[in-house]
């Protein structure tokens, strides 16, 4: 019931394979993603002209954690992560965050797009030359899929909400056959979902890749991102401390996968969950509006294992939004200098995008309620960085007038420094089955999934791992799509 669908459609695959050989089109393995020593040296030789973010296919494989932090001709190395000093988090634990940046595109949603389109395309379910591809998102995700549509020679629709940053749509314009502006911004999801119900109504051959229900996002999170995280946290673990646990906005609740795997590589960790405490809906119930760009919510995503989860959080967006101006506004960070945060730490702080300061401060807040020591480690991620919020800058310059050392001052002493335990919950099963039971409204009643499989994902314990258990065959296909196609 489960299970990613990998059922073969000949007819349609054997044109995807012409289609990649005409295009040049080597698909990656998930082993090569999560170790890229097992990438062709051809593949590698032929990165070294290729520019980050350029929609070449040979960019297919530089959707890993372990990119060489260069714009261009980069090669791999070690995981790309950042740890906050105490001088700047306020927590005694070590804050460290996976950094989305140097991906394509510059975030880490290339990736989710990758793990719901291949398995389609390597089966034949999805045809390159006849469909198109649907990306619903709040941002980050729908322009992830459009690249990776671009880089499979396919074409693609972007759904996103029209409040999202100037940014995003001033890229999707290069890059999407079509974006669609919803209304509202960054909670409005169901205006997204209602849009594709339009567009399957329409009679157009089209695939809607939904992140918020679609397992490959879930999958490429649990098996990439958890393997780059456990990389991470072996090499930082020193002896006496330990590793509490992952906070995440749960945004489509893909990311929040790599939690499932850490806590089977580390039993005694946590998943700590994260929202706007303007929308509290795992918290309470909640609805309403925020500015945290990138997490989506009002309501909980179909592929959220809520079972595994043991703490909600919710992070004030004001923080977010004066965070952001802290760390990057000249006298922000020349105020941080001032308060003896590293240099070097300063000027990277651009490396946090809306979503990464929230993931931080979620991290935070978790270390102060558990009492987590100076060896003890709390590992986060950095979706994406501020070069995709660049406007929002000057926006909310105009907006609310110049930030002085003052506001620095207040900033950091109330945001960082003062930042305490409140607005989190310490999941009981009961909360846990109330947090559940929220994904009948949307799912079941909304978009069409049935009772059975969302008792199902409570009750069976098979439901999560037998989903995680496809990779091998996934892999599998991928490598006779690539033989089939002749180019290796």
């Amino acid at each position: 019931m489960t299970k990613i669908d990998l059922t073969m459609h000949p007819d349609r695959l054997e044109r995807a394979v012409k289609r990649a050989r005409e295009r040049n089109i080597i698909i990656p393995t998930y082993a090569q993603m999560k170790n890229p020593a097992l990438i062709p040296d051809k593949v590698k030789t032929g990165l070294k002209n290729i520019g980050l973010w350029d929609v070449s296919p040979e960019n297919l494989f530089r959707i890993t954690w372990h990119n060489e932090p260069v714009a261009k001709g980069g090669a791999f190395g070690g995981v790309n992560y950042i740890e906050l000093p105490s001088s700047l988090t306020g927590t005694k634990a070590r804050v460290i965050a996976l950094v989305g940046k140097w991906f394509p595109t510059g975030a880490h949603k290339v990736g989710a797009a990758f793990g719901c389109l291949v398995p389609r395309l390597v089966t034949g379910q999805f045809d390159p030359t006849t469909q198109k591809a649907v990306w619903p998102s709040t941002g980050n995700y729908c322009r992830g899929g459009a690249y990776d549509s671009a880089l499979l020679a396919c074409q693609s629709i972007a759904i996103l909400p029209e409040g999202m940053s100037k940014e995003r749509f001033e890229w999707l314009k290069k890059i999407a056959g079509e974006t669609i502006a919803t209304p509202g911004s960054e909670s409005n999801v169901k205006e997204i979902f209602d849009k594709c119900w339009e567009l399957r109504k329409s009679g157009q051959d089209l695939m809607i890749f939904n992140q918020f229900e679609e397992f490959g996002n879930y999958l490429w999170h649990y098996e990439i991102t958890g393997h780059a995280m456990e990389e991470v946290i072996k090499k930082e673990l020193r002896k006496g401390g330990r590793f509490g646990g992952v906070a995440l906005t749960t945004g489509s609740a893909g990311t929040i996968a790599c939690g499932d795997y850490l806590k089977q590589a580390f039993p005694n960790s946590q998943i700590i969950a994260s929202e706007a405490l303007q929308c509290p809906t795992l918290l309470m119930n909640g609805f309403g509006s925020h500015r945290i760009e990138g997490i989506g919510d009002k309501h909980v995503p179909w592929i959220h294992n809520v079972k595994n989860t043991d703490v909600v959080v919710a992070i004030d967006d004001n923080a977010v939004v004066n965070i952001m101006r802290l760390f990057n506004e000249p006298v922000g960070r020349a105020y941080l200098k001032k308060q003896g945060i590293p240099e070097k730490i300063v000027n990277q702080l651009d490396l946090l995008g809306f979503s990464g300061i929230a993931n931080c401060l979620s991290a935070i807040k978790f270390a102060k309620y558990e009492g987590l020591g100076e060896e003890d480690i709390v590992i986060t991620v950095l979706t994406d960085s501020m070069e995709l919020y660049g406007s929002r800058i000057s926006e909310y310059r105009q907006a609310f007038g110049e930030f002085t050392e003052n506001d620095a001052a207040a900033t950091f002493d109330h945001y960082l420094k003062g930042i305490s335990s409140d607005y989190l919950l310490d999941l009981t099963t009961m909360d846990r089955k109330r947090i559940h039971n929220l994904k009948y409204y949307t799912w079941v009643e909304q978009q069409g999934k049935t009772f059975e499989e969302i008792n199902a994902q409570w009750d069976d314990d098979h439901y999560w791992t037998d989903i995680q258990k496809q990779i091998p065959e996934i892999d599998a296909l991928i490598s006779e799509f690539n033989d089939r196609v002749g180019l290796l």
